[in-house]
């Protein structure tokens, strides 16, 4: 691997680290022409999203990085350049790791090959099986599949990406983050077999942290893990909609159909909430935690390019909410070491669930450029 300049080259000083989940879907890769058309990249489906209801912002059109492909470094350089201009310290790339077999890969192996861009970046381990759902359940695509030999083998090639000078650390360590840790078999087995065998290569042991995104509150720490991210959305908490008393999902549809009527829509199978509400709501519920975590902010929701009538729509959502959820979450870290101060960012670009921060042509960089005036130091 060549070297790499140090990752604070050009990086301002900001009141909290912002690490931003990255999706490199942006490319088509032979396993999607296969399974959904030649050519397909996550830009065909959020070009042809339909709109579904008066003032619905669909489709949502890229603004100054345009459609772009990340098989092109001039692509992969102009995003680092927008996200490093706005306060974004790195971006946390969804890394598909399947007993050995990657996919989507090529973005961030060429990043951690050439050396550029020149930001920091870390890892997300996107363990579900891949479905046609998008939700991981629904016909298996690529299976997942766990065993110790695959720890080792997984372990061994992520200390190449670990003794990166790019590579975020906290308190030393490189992060590495895993989505479903509880789809691990043996979560002990896992995380003692990652740290152990990095540190066997050299390099410095790794700060595990899981998310929260299907077991919510959960502190991870029981589970071998060093912390918790509290990853938002979180979906699972957005009622169901079936009238009080109900027992079976057989009324569903009514009670689903009357809660649409009411946002003003006429559907019987779109689940359409209020971004603030969700916000709080999720807010509340954190509040009551006592268990530590390294918070996020998530941008909004709309998966209408994946699941069309059966999507799942937080409305409403602007600027202002956006930029007020992020203020409250670094003000709340102040009290943190420096390096601590860590907030996840979900997402900059996860166009296909309404969820980034590149500009777009109805926000244009207005997001960035909140993001910057909140988080830049004077």
């Amino acid at each position: 691997m060549p070297p790499a300049p140090s990752s604070s080259a050009g990086t301002p000083a900001t009141r909290a680290r912002l690490f931003a989940f990255y999706l490199p879907q942006m490319y088509p890769i032979p396993e999607n022409d296969r399974w959904w058309g030649p050519g397909f990249t996550e830009w065909t489906a959020v070009s042809g999203a339909p709109r579904l209801f008066r003032g619905h912002r669909q489709p949502r059109v890229p603004a100054a990085l345009g459609f772009y492909d990340l098989r092109l470094p001039e692509s992969r350089a102009a995003q680092a350049d927008l996200a490093r201009r706005h306060g974004i310290e790195g971006f946390c790339y969804w890394h598909y790791w399947f007993d050995g077999r990657r996919l989507l890969e090529r973005p961030f192996a060429e990043v951690l090959a050439s050396g550029e861009p020149d930001f920091p970046f870390s890892l997300a381990w996107a363990n579900q099986p891949w479905t046609d759902t998008w939700l991981g359940t629904g016909r298996v695509l690529q299976a997942q599949a766990y065993s110790h030999e695959d720890d080792l083998a997984h372990a061994r090639w992520l200390a190449e990406a670990f003794a990166d000078p790019r590579y975020q650390r906290i308190g030393g360590r490189p992060v590495f983050c895993v989505f479903r840790p509880a789809d691990l078999p043996d979560p002990r087995r896992t995380t003692d077999t990652l740290r152990t065998e990095v540190a066997r290569l050299g390099v410095p042991e790794p700060l595990l942290l899981g998310l929260d995104a299907h077991a919510f509150g959960r502190d991870f720490r029981a589970d071998g893990f060093d912390g918790t991210v509290a990853f938002e959305p979180s979906l699972g908490l957005l009622p169901r909609n079936v009238p009080p008393g109900t027992r079976s999902g057989a009324r569903r549809p009514v009670g689903r159909t009357l809660h649409n009527l009411r946002a003003g829509v006429w559907s019987r199978r779109l689940r359409i909430y209020d971004y603030l509400d969700h916000v709080e709501t999720v807010a509340g519920r954190r509040a009551a935690l006592d268990h530590p975590t390294y918070p996020t902010v998530f941008v909004g929701w709309d998966n209408t390019p994946r699941r069309g009538r059966h999507a799942v729509i937080l409305r409403n959502r602007s600027v202002t909410d956006f930029t007020a959820r992020l203020g409250a979450l670094v003000d709340g870290l102040q009290d943190r070491p420096a390096d601590e101060r860590v907030v996840f960012v979900n997402a900059w670009n996860e166009w296909a669930e309404g969820n980034y921060l590149e500009p777009d042509l109805d926000d244009g960089p207005a997001k960035l450029e909140a993001i910057a005036r909140l988080v830049l130091a004077p």
